[in-house]
């Protein structure tokens, strides 16, 4: 039976850079001639005075911890509140308009979007997940594939020396260790990707539990439910055994309380680190596929040298704010965030190892950003 337990909870070289900004502007171009919104050469608006609120994902919270003081610093006027509450209730308090930005790993379900025509989800960095685990005294990246990961959650392999695993990982000594499997008991887009993972690689996945922000585990002995990514870091420190999937941006975290972590398997069979490089290469399959309105999984795309578990990380916004000035100050946000001068610049993201947006998804998250009104 599945208990749950609450817990307190690459370099980019210049040229690139160089053509990251230049497209930006480019973008930022092509946003004012349409006669939506004129922006300022910075392509930043200069915002009211304004308190703004963000909630949601965990995985996006570091960031926005390093985005808020800098952001505020630019522009004294606005006050930022962040909070990480999971992005399930982001994308919810959004809806609700009990905050302005939800943040979220996952991109709003069509049948949301069908209940809140005004809600947008809008890219604002390229983030990845890891695979970690507590087996003291293993030092080496464990191979792992869809189904081993998928037969762990699922009850049916229960130990680290199982032979399914070793068959994996030849030359490893693996331990007599039972496997203690932890998933987010909190509306979770780490719980989304990861489950979209296991549903790409795995058809008795994709039939059973199938994927979500929130999914029915099964009900095994060997189960338990953390609450927000940092719940699952140090759950899985406190319980020799475990396995958990956490957002990237607490890996080093991770790193800090002695877990390893997996090479995972895309849908070419190679297995590959999460890696700023590998999950680049991954999102860079998704570019021409990304739709206007930005909804789209990158998970297990059968990239050659991408890393199986990307996603964009949302701001989830009502286009419909309270007043114009909040919708100037949202906007400002916005448009700084996904700027490769300011919020997207490597200097913040490298923080946290996400990877920045490439220059077509920036003009795509700016043509929605200037809807907001």
């Amino acid at each position: 039976m599945t208990c749950t337990r609450a817990v307190r909870g690459r370099g980019r070289s210049l040229a690139l850079l160089v053509l990251a900004t230049v497209a930006t502007m480019v973008a930022v171009t092509t946003v004012a001639s349409a006669g939506t919104i004129r922006l300022p050469k910075n392509g930043v608006e200069k915002p009211p005075a304004a308190s703004l609120t963000e909630t949601g994902s965990t995985l996006l919270y570091p960031l926005w911890n390093v985005w808020a003081p800098a952001y505020e610093r630019a522009y004294h006027q606005v006050k930022l509140t962040t909070a990480g509450t999971g992005s399930g209730t982001g994308i919810a308090d959004a809806a609700s308009g009990t905050v302005n930005v939800g943040s979220s790993d996952a991109y709003l379900s069509p049948s949301l979007v069908a209940a809140t025509p005004g809600l947008l989800n809008i890219p604002l960095a390229i983030s990845y997940q890891a695979i970690v685990y507590n087996i003291p005294g293993l030092t080496a990246h464990l191979k792992l594939n869809g189904g081993i990961i998928a037969g762990i959650y699922s009850g049916r392999i229960t130990n680290w020396d199982s032979p399914a695993i070793a068959r994996l990982n030849h030359g490893v000594k693996l331990a007599s260790l039972p496997i203690v499997a932890l998933h987010r008991s909190d509306g979770s887009g780490d719980t989304f990707i990861f489950t979209q993972y296991l549903s790409k690689q795995v058809a008795s996945w994709a039939s059973g539990p199938g994927y979500g922000t929130t999914i029915s585990f099964p009900a095994i002995s060997n189960g338990l439910g953390e609450n927000g990514n940092g719940g699952m870091v140090t759950g899985c420190q406190a319980t020799p055994g475990c396995i958990a999937y956490v957002g990237i941006s607490y890996l080093t975290q991770a790193l800090g309380d002695g877990l390893g972590y997996a090479a995972i398997a895309n849908g070419l069979g190679q297995y590959l680190l999460p890696t700023p490089g590998d999950a680049e290469i991954e999102a860079a399959g998704f570019t021409r596929a990304t739709p206007a309105n930005e909804a789209i999984s990158m998970v297990d795309g059968r990239i050659r040298g991408g890393y199986p578990i990307v996603n964009y990380e949302y701001a989830i916004v009502n286009k419909h704010q309270a007043s114009a000035s909040t919708a100037t100050a949202v906007r400002s946000l916005l448009e700084w965030a996904v700027n490769a001068k300011f919020g997207n610049a490597h200097s913040f993201l490298s923080q946290v190892r996400f990877d920045p947006l490439p220059a077509a998804i920036v003009a795509k998250s700016l043509r929605q950003i200037v809807t907001i009104r």
